[in-house]
């Protein structure tokens, strides 16, 4: 039997307001809607960019929250400096947010979308 061969990944994030998260991901990120599970009022939706796709979930803010730790992802991308222009212009990035070069050999920089889950873009020295 062949090994199965696993070639993506679509991590859900936690959201309060998913048509905020959309707003904020379409038109400060530059994703598109791949789709949503109510075109009105979605709970569940998948955002592309590129080959990267995110899934955002409505997270109930009346229960609890399970954890304190918010998702931290890692996305790669070619052209690092381009992104961070974009995003600049875009007014999404903080002051104290540059392009750093870390000990494990990536050019980085974080970001936190409206639910704080953070969003590090990073390319490989």
């Amino acid at each position: 039997m062949e090994k199965a061969y696993l070639h993506q990944i679509h991590p859900v994030l936690p959201v309060q307001n998913l048509l905020a998260a959309l707003f904020f991901y379409v038109h400060k990120l530059g994703f598109e809607i791949a789709f949503a599970d109510d075109p009105k009022v979605p709970t569940y939706a998948g955002l592309r960019r590129g080959d990267v796709e995110i899934h955002l979930r409505f997270q109930n803010t009346t229960k609890p929250l399970q954890t304190a730790i918010k998702p931290d992802l890692r996305i790669v991308t070619q052209n690092i400096e381009s992104l961070y222009i974009e995003f600049e212009a875009k007014e999404i990035l903080k002051e104290q947010i540059q392009i750093i070069n870390t000990d494990w050999g990536t050019k980085e920089f974080t970001i936190y979308d409206l639910d704080k889950n953070a969003l590090t873009f990073y390319s490989n020295l």
